[in-house]
């Protein structure tokens, strides 16, 4: 498999195409394989969702493109090469591989785990180091605050965060991933599928990804593929082909109720305008000079970055008058939505806050607000277009 690197010089695709030809898996003892003559191609760069139920074999399927279930009969290649002719471990440590509960060494601390494999191929310490440090800071994990930690002092987002880290950390082109979010509650897990987008728009990786909840196969995929039964494909399409026109009941089955509703998961951030409406200020001002600011702006509120822009507390004009500093004054941040986040993000984190919430870019850094407005606007738009395409498909 060819060496990449992350990103090109002009942003290009360092992920390859992976294909499934005729990839059978019948275990022993098993009257019908488990699964069944699969062909796909899986684009390079893209993120390819597999979703289905329990038991349909997905799972197996990801799982025999790096070999740790080894294929029945069929031929898969990736970036062209006969990934079942390469000795498996050599195969595996071209592919990251990111699992449900991080899938931690327990005893090592974040940065051992994240550069296992760089040290599997024979890195020097200092790339090892340097690397590590690179990817803690891709994923949003300060290096000095969370290198020598360990597993089991850190959250389930942590958790997952130096897991994809880990995942990427020897630049693979191919990023296997199981169910990686499914154990963690729903604010972290939409914070991290926003990580997960952001940083696949920086590497252009190619992805497998396997899940059974629809709403995250539209959100994360380029292309999604429906299975049934044994790995059989029951559509292999975008989302919006996919709610747009199902193939069958069982598709329409998962697309479930709402459809027009789940076109807000197809709208990013970045789609629609924000606003700057809340009055922002860093650390480093005095809270008296803030409030004055604030008083005579006729603010109630305003919004505090840290060094590095990034949205951090709210303040009330009352909070002001007797804090020390604006690091303790007001009160933590609740939600914060990224460009990344879907509509459908951007509306539950508004529901919780009780109204508009700061959206953040690449790096975390605060670059707008969200309105409540925005969003009812856009679905009242999206349940007009849906009514009247439900009008012309009856006339």
């Amino acid at each position: 498999m060819a060496e990449t690197a992350s990103t090109t010089e002009n942003g290009g695709v360092s992920g390859v195409e992976i294909q499934l030809e005729h990839v059978t898996k019948r275990y022993a003892g098993s009257r019908e394989p488990a699964v069944n003559d699969v062909n796909m191609t899986i684009p390079a760069g893209k993120i390819v969702i597999l979703v289905g139920p329990s038991g349909c074999g997905k799972t197996t399927t990801m799982r025999m493109i790096n070999r740790l279930i080894e294929p029945t009969s069929g031929k898969i290649t990736i970036g062209g090469e006969d990934a079942l002719s390469l000795n498996a471990d050599t195969l595996r440590r071209k592919i990251g591989y990111a699992i449900q509960q991080a899938g931690l060494f327990p005893h090592f601390t974040v940065a051992q785990n994240i550069g296992v494999v760089p040290g599997l191929l024979g890195w020097d310490k200092k790339k090892v180091d340097d690397r590590v440090q690179e990817m803690m800071d891709l994923v949003g994990l300060d290096p000095k605050d969370f290198a020598q930690r360990y597993p089991r002092q850190l959250s389930g987002g942590q958790q997952q965060r130096v897991g994809v880290a880990r995942a990427l950390a020897a630049d693979p082109p191919v990023l296997l991933m199981d169910e990686p979010f499914g154990a963690v509650d729903p604010i972290t897990r939409g914070n991290l599928q926003d990580e997960l987008l952001r940083l696949q728009a920086e590497l252009r990786k190619t992805i497998v990804f396997v899940t059974h909840d629809f709403d995250e196969a539209v959100k994360l995929g380029d292309k999604i593929a429906v299975l049934g039964n044994q790995s059989s494909i029951l559509q292999y399409d975008t989302p919006d082909a996919i709610l747009a026109n199902p193939a069958n009941d069982t598709v329409a089955g998962f697309v479930g109720a709402g459809a027009s509703l789940k076109q807000l998961t197809l709208l990013r951030v970045r789609d629609v305008e924000l606003t700057d409406a809340p009055l922002t200020v860093t650390l480093d001002q005095s809270p008296s000079t803030v409030r004055e600011k604030m008083v005579n702006g006729r603010k109630q509120f305003a919004l505090v970055l840290d060094e590095r822009k990034r949205p951090i507390r709210w303040v009330h004009v009352r909070d002001l008058g007797t804090a020390a500093s604006l690091r303790t004054a007001g009160k933590p941040l609740g939600d914060v939505v990224s460009l990344q986040s879907t509509l459908q993000d951007a509306l539950e984190a508004m529901l919780a806050e009780g109204g508009g919430v700061p959206v953040t870019g690449a790096r975390g850094e605060y670059v707008g607000t969200i309105e409540l407005d925005t969003v009812m606007d856009t679905i009242r738009r999206l349940r007009e277009e849906h009514a009247d395409n439900a009008e012309g498909a009856r006339s």
